[in-house]
């Protein structure tokens, strides 16, 4: 019974000061007590996940960037990426890359030349729910926030190297799209751009932290399966905030073929502990907004999880019970309890996200890359 997430910020904690090999109790770093290590997803049989690549316009961390540095937004960028690259390399990650893609962060070159030829992608999410808990963690890269990306030309350099997702903003502007805490603003002309290339490559747009103006010039402009990584139901929450989807946006990324990730953050998933009336979330607000995902869409395929487990909080703010992956089982009870069959649950743990990402990566062309 294994699972797969579909938004982790590993290469984030890593390079913020969290040693990834040691088990949450010794791992140090941000936001203690830790729930996400390597070897706590190991343990809580997590099989395959979108690791991201987290930048931030005027944060303060290692993934912080002054806002319209570029530059310093792809090396900040690169360095997370590079942390995927080591772990593929030391055998603790099977990332979507060649083994040949041995490149230098600091350059934006390949060891041993710069030549470029046609090669067969790989498909890492086929079969996965067969694979042994002992493997290493199939991982694709998600980009969230575009700012890393120099240009849309630049794209296909980020593919060849395991980017499968990509999100345009964080919560404040990027250079090509408004954020959910910038409503109103929609896409930029570059980032219209870079949705034509996004397309072409086979790249699937991300639309947690759009703001509702992007997403919906972004649905008006694509018409590619969609998917929203670590999002959950707006509707449920006060009807306001744009972090979380309209119903409108839930139905569009379902009738896409689309799936949409349940964000474990407390906050995300109770008005009550947003308010500061509860300390955290329970197992039924997280059932409540999958079921609100199924009502909407009309069936039980469109949503697993997206958990952001240790994405800017500690395991005090994931759901009552849950401190660890281990624990996510809890979710899965509870959907049985509420008679979902051996395969909904299934979907919903693993299958209908290595579904997606499986179908989207098949229809996508081949990429140069550079050997």
């Amino acid at each position: 019974m294994s699972w797969f997430d579909a938004h982790l910020d590993l290469a984030y904690l890593a390079v913020s000061g969290r040693n990834m090999e040691e088990e949450p109790a010794a791992c140090g770093g941000p936001h203690p007590p830790a729930a996400v290590t390597l070897p706590s997803l190991e343990a809580g049989r997590v099989v395959g996940a979108l690791g991201t690549i987290f930048t931030e316009p005027d944060g303060e961390g290692a993934e912080a960037y002054p806002r319209d540095d570029v530059e310093t937004a792809n090396r900040k960028g690169r360095a997370q990426l590079e942390v995927y690259r080591i772990w593929h390399e030391t055998q603790k990650a099977n990332l979507n890359l060649r083994e040949a893609l041995l490149f230098d962060p600091d350059v934006g070159e390949t060891r041993g030349g710069m030549g470029v030829s046609e090669t067969k992608q790989t498909r890492p999410f086929d079969g996965l729910q067969s694979r042994s808990r002992t493997s290493p963690l199939t991982l694709g890269v998600l980009i969230e926030n575009a700012d890393p990306i120099r240009s849309p030309d630049e794209m296909e350099w980020w593919v060849a190297r395991g980017v499968v997702a990509v999100g345009l903003a964080w919560w404040t502007p990027s250079r090509y799209a408004g954020g959910n805490g910038a409503s109103g603003v929609a896409l930029t002309a570059v980032g219209r751009d870079m949705v034509q290339v996004m397309d072409h490559l086979g790249v699937i747009h991300d639309f947690s932290h759009l703001s509702q103006a992007a997403a919906d010039e972004l649905l008006a402009t694509t018409e590619a399966p969609v998917m929203a990584s670590h999002s959950n139901c707006r509707a449920l929450l006060a009807g306001e905030n744009e972090r979380h989807l309209s119903d409108d946006t839930i139905r569009e990324i379902g009738g896409r073929g689309g799936v949409i990730g349940l964000n474990l953050v407390s906050d995300f998933l109770s008005d009550a502990v947003a308010s500061g009336d509860a300390k955290r979330a329970t197992i039924d607000d997280c059932v409540r907004h999958i079921e609100h995902i199924c009502e909407l869409v009309g069936h039980r395929r469109a949503v697993g999880l997206g958990s952001d487990m240790d994405g800017g909080i500690s395991a005090n703010r994931l759901p009552a019970g849950i401190d660890t992956p281990a624990d996510l089982d809890l979710i899965t009870d509870a959907l049985e309890g509420r008679g979902w069959t051996d395969d909904e649950v299934e979907g919903f743990r693993i299958g209908n996200w290595t579904r997606f990402l499986s179908e989207r990566l098949s229809a996508r062309p081949q990429v140069a890359s550079a050997l």
